[in-house]
């Protein structure tokens, strides 16, 4: 498996677990639980903005990953 692969695997991967998380506090009752699936569905979206941003550095300095 290329390092690309794993990098693409790894982001959709951080995609499906925030989509969890928001699917989860949707349904959930208890207001209590409700915040924190919400608090960590914003801490995905920082997180995945980041690894998204550290993916473009990557494509820039190794040409071999662009666009994979």
């Amino acid at each position: 498996m290329t390092v690309a692969t794993q990098v693409k695997q790894t982001l959709a991967s951080l995609k499906g677990t925030q989509a969890a998380l928001q699917q989860m506090a949707t349904v959930e009752e208890k207001q209590q639980t409700k915040e924190i699936l919400e608090n960590s569905t914003r801490r995905m979206e920082k997180i995945i903005k980041n690894f998204e941003s550290r993916i473009k550095v990557m494509e820039f300095e190794e040409t071999q990953y662009k666009g994979f």
